[in-house]
């Protein structure tokens, strides 16, 4: 994951403290045995930006969750709602990163790994549902449309808000009954899909590909919460902002899962280099 500096985020430089009952399960779940530790990017990782080509890692998180990837018994892995191809444009991930795309329709373990290969029935509902879409960003300025091998997402941060608000109504109520067509509410988003998935399903699959006996997972949207909600009390589950969660923990911005990050690698290191 390539760092990139921005001046418009230079509180990452500023020295902060996260919460004693954090550092303390930060230091618990260091020595578990085989850790995973799985990141949403943006929001988390990275600030969210107006245009999601324009995202990065803050340094920090980037070098911190880089250097963890190196560590024995440790696996590191980015659980996001982008595409594969997007993700991997955006973060730069190490080599030995798992990724998780599409909101868990997509995966990638490795060289080898196969793509999402859609059956001609979910191709064809995917074209009337791009069809669909494609009309009400027509007809409301500032929305947008994301192309994913499995759906389309409405985007409405550039939107006024009446504006965001009538298109995404709209949008569901085309959508929401339609057979196989699968609907998720993000931060000024809508997403659409073709095939079931949820972050929860790939913290599960990413559990059990890598054999870990504790996660570590942080995210700050709505779709978060499949993946935090999947997390078990040896666990360790952070949400980044204000909103409503069911995380043991919560940080206010990507700033502080920085200082999470590099917590986490400095008990690593040491959980992993002390003599057994």
């Amino acid at each position: 994951m390539t760092p990139e500096a921005d001046p418009a985020h230079s509180r990452e430089n500023v020295p902060l403290t996260l919460p004693p009952e954090l550092l303390e399960a930060v230091r618990r779940v260091a020595g578990t045995e085989h850790l995973l530790v799985a990141m949403d990017f943006d929001g988390t990782i990275s600030p969210l930006v107006d245009h999601a080509g324009d995202a990065r890692p803050l340094p920090r998180s980037a070098a911190a969750f880089a250097e963890l990837a190196t560590l024995p018994r440790t696996t590191t892995a980015l659980i996001s709602g982008r595409a594969l191809d997007s993700l991997r444009a955006v973060a730069s991930p190490p080599d030995e990163t798992l990724l998780i795309g599409s909101h868990g329709a997509e995966a990638w373990l490795g060289p080898g790994s196969a793509p999402l290969v859609l059956d001609p029935a979910q191709l064809e509902l995917l074209a009337e549902v791009r069809s669909i879409l494609e009309g009400i960003v027509e007809l409301a300025p500032g929305t947008l449309l994301e192309e994913k091998p499995a759906g389309v997402v409405l985007h409405t941060r550039l939107a006024e808000d009446d504006v965001a608000e009538d298109a995404v109504a709209a949008a569901r109520a085309a959508l929401q009954d339609r057979r196989g067509v699968h609907l998720k509410n993000g931060k000024r988003v809508l997403e659409t899909s073709v095939v079931h998935a949820s972050k929860g399903e790939g913290v599960d699959f990413l559990r059990q590909a890598s054999g870990a006996s504790a996660v570590i997972f942080a995210g700050d949207d709505t779709t978060d919460e499949d993946a935090l909600g999947r997390l078990g009390p040896g666990d360790v589950g952070v949400k980044v902002g204000l909103d409503f969660t069911q995380a043991q923990f919560r940080v206010e911005a990507p700033v502080h899962i920085a200082e999470l990050l590099e917590a986490l690698l400095r008990e690593r290191r040491r959980a992993v280099e002390s003599p057994s």
